[in-house]
Order: C-alpha cells, then structure tokens, then sequence
C-alpha cells in the first residue's frame, strides 16, 4: 500500500459491540490460497437525519444475502451493523463538499467464534456536479492482503466514475477466482464500455507476513528513538493510543507497529481507528492499541486512565508516557536496533517500500531470535507428543543479567504464552526424540 493520492493504510480494529473472541485468540491473518477474494461489497453513504445529522448507511450490498441459516444471520447482522460506524469512525458532524481527496484504509471485525473479517475502504466523492457528500465502497473479506485489495479498489473507483453497473461485472469475476499463493498473480478479465476488454493482474507478494504493512510509515513520522519506546512498551502489553487527524496515517501506523512484534501478535484490543461513540475504551484497565483522531485528544485526556504511552503522530513525539521506556529493552540490543532502524531513516529512499519492509522486520526478528530463540530446546516432550515448556530452565540459559530480566518480563505476556501454547502443539516428529 503506497502513500499515493489516497494516502493507503493498513489498519485492524476490534469493535467492542462485536463480540470478541476468547482472549488470547491470535489475531494474525494466515490463509491458504485458493479461497474466494472477498464475502461481499458495500456501499457504506451518509443519510441526513431529522435532527440534522448524518448517519452512514449501507445503501447497496453484493452480492445479496438471502438464504442463510437463523444462526448465520444473526451473525451477519451483527456484522453488517457495525461495518458504517468503522467506514465513518469520524462522527456525523459532515457537510456536503466539492472536493474531497479519495483515502484508503481497512479494519478487522471479530466475530463470536474469534474469526476474523478485514473490511478494506475506499472513501471518496461521487463523480457528478455541484456539493456531494462521501461515500465508502467496503470490501469485506477474511484475507488478509493490503496492497492486493487497494488495487481493486483502484479498479472499483475507476468504473464508479464510469457508472456503477460496470462494477458489479468486475467483483463478480473477482468472486470466482480463486486467490493467489504468495509470489502468484491472478488475471481478472473485465469489460468496460468503450474501452473493451482490460485484463487485471493482482499478485501477492512473496512474503505473506509483510503484506499488510508499511513500516516508511513510521520512519517517516517518529525517530528510530521513538520507535524503538514503542516497541519497548508493545512488547510488555502495555496501553498504547496514538494520535493523528487522517485515518490512513493513524491506521498504517498502529498496523506497523503490530508489525514489529513478528512472529509474536498482538493479542488485546487493537482499533486502529476508534469511532467517536467508542471514545471511552480508553479507560480501558486491560492492555489496548488504539488510534484517535487529533480533535479528540482534550476529551481523551480528560478520561480517568490507567497508565499509557500517548503517542503524536503529527508532531513526531510522546505526549504522556509511564517513565521507564528507556530501560526496557537490554541496552546492547537496544543499541543495535538503533543504528539498524538509522540507516533505514537516512537512505534518501535509496530502498523500496518491500526492501525497507524488509530491513526493518529483519531488525526485529533478530532482537527475538537473539533474546528467545532457545525455546524449543526447551520444551520437553512427552510420549503423547504434547510438549511442556521449562520456563526457569530457558530463562536461567540466558548468560547476560539484562536479557534475562528483560525475558523474565516477556515470558508473562499473553503474546509470549499464545506463542509457546502454539509451539507445544506443533511438534514436528523427529527421528530419535522420546
């Protein structure tokens, strides 16, 4: 997802009117090709209300739902009532305007079972003369891929401009594609009056834990310093609220940031843009990320909260903080990651978004394999083939004092605890181990 016109961002947020799954469900987005590219489209526009408000609306689906199971439509209701209050988090305060700069973002919805829905959007104006209010074309579907779907996207406001009966051609071709294995293009064949028929390739990139991501998004607005406090309070589940007034800087940072926890995942509330009816999740006793639009921050301060990082994405700086984000991660690492994330901050864009993606994620993974990569050597396993992790044992392994104390704390987070859990499962047989 490119920082184009539309500003792209990725984002995840967890509704809470939509049932959460059981805590400690891993939020991460893995899937197998071959499934179908999305569940449906909406078109999410703004109705004015007798008191003068507006309120969004789900003013078309596709395809239509109708024969579903009592269970599957109590579900899908739920679904489809929070998806207009995530397509316009920003409130009702709306006036009709001529212009309007098209942006694009997404966000996750949780299901009872845990499961997880991405809604991929689009804001922007109808084409047609005079004062328009705008609307959100919402893509909802269980993969996890962002640059694939803004350019769907891209296609799908292209024949918006045209008419909208040419969009419904182009998803009905893209609903009966399979979706590609990482590395692998589909084609789509679409026809558009006057220019024929177009084909459209979509490729994944190759590797599927960084398609979702955009770390330039951060190196462009916080210091690797900044960066590395962030991460420092993440990794100990702490509350973290960042601020920004647009929704794709607030949704691609706090997605990156998820990032940089690879191959742990964030496992508590997580909302990269919260709607303005659920301000108060701030006060909030348990670990959250969220995002909140600048015009809120005087009412987020006033909020009784537990300690947090607040984060200023306009400014580039920390607006509250607990104290100690120096001193939690161990100085050598800390030091390694610093020169690292500074040589991707000063490269003039020598790199492209994947390389830098690249660069940055490798910093990380490091820091864990450094830190905890000696898990599976302790994990004992049993003859049912069920493991149990020794956790004093892997602790006590680690030679420097500040790596240990370091990994004491992490091994009492819930992403730390999913991670083994995880592990313990998946043994892979080998030959000789009883």
């Amino acid at each position: 997802a490119s920082e184009g016109k539309d500003g792209a961002s990725a984002a995840e947020n967890t509704p809470p009117r939509v049932p959460q799954g059981k805590p400690g469900e891993r939020s991460s987005v893995f899937y197998s090709a071959g499934q179908f590219f999305f569940e449906y489209l909406v078109v999410v526009s703004l109705k004015k209300m007798p008191d003068g408000h507006y309120e969004p609306k789900i003013t078309y689906q596709f395809p239509k739902r109708e024969n579903l199971l009592k269970g599957q439509k109590e579900e899908e209701e739920r679904l489809l009532q929070a998806i207009p209050l995530f397509c316009f988090p920003d409130g009702n305060n709306w006036a009709p305007v001529t212009e309007f700069t098209s942006e694009t973002f997404s966000f996750v919805l949780t299901n009872v079972d845990g499961s997880r829905k991405i809604g991929y959007c689009r804001r922007l104006l109808p084409s047609g003369r005079g004062v328009q209010l705008p609307e959100v074309f919402c893509i909802i579907s269980c993969l996890g891929c962002f640059g694939l779907f803004s350019k769907i996207l891209d296609e799908v406001e292209k024949r918006r401009q045209i008419s909208m009966a040419v969009i419904y051609p182009f998803m009905q071709g893209l609903r009966e594609s399979p979706f590609p294995a990482p590395g692998k293009t589909v084609t789509i064949k679409s026809f558009i009056p006057e220019s024929g028929t177009e084909l459209i390739e979509l490729t994944r990139p190759v590797d599927a834990h960084l398609e979702h991501v955009e770390f330039q998004a951060l190196l462009q607005r916080l210091s690797p310093h900044l960066i590395l406090h962030i991460f420092a309070s993440a990794v100990l589940e702490r509350r973290l609220i960042f601020l920004a007034e647009e929704l794709s800087v607030l949704s691609q940072c706090i997605h990156a940031v998820a990032a940089l926890l690879y191959p742990f995942t964030w496992a508590h509330t997580y909302i990269p843009v919260v709607p303005e009816c659920l301000l108060d999740t701030v006060c909030c006793p348990t670990p959250f990320m969220v995002g909140i639009q600048m015009r809120h921050l005087e009412r987020v301060l006033e909020q009784p909260m537990e300690e947090a990082l607040i984060v200023d994405l306009c400014e580039g700086k920390i607006i509250r903080a607990v104290g100690d984000e120096e001193e939690i991660l161990p100085g050598k690492l800390q030091n390694e990651m610093l020169i690292s994330l500074n040589r991707h901050n000063n490269n003039n864009n020598e790199h492209t978004s994947e390389q830098v993606n690249a660069l940055v994620s490798e910093a990380f993974v490091h820091f864990f394999v450094r830190l905890v990569g000696h898990y599976a050597s302790y994990i004992k396993w049993g003859r049912s083939s069920s493991g149990t992790f020794q956790e004093r044992a892997f602790c006590k392994a680690i030679a420097s004092k500040s790596c240990r104390r370091f990994v004491k704390k992490f091994v009492k987070t819930n992403m730390f605890s999913l991670f083994i859990e995880e592990a313990e499962k998946s043994r892979i047989p080998q030959e000789g181990n009883g």
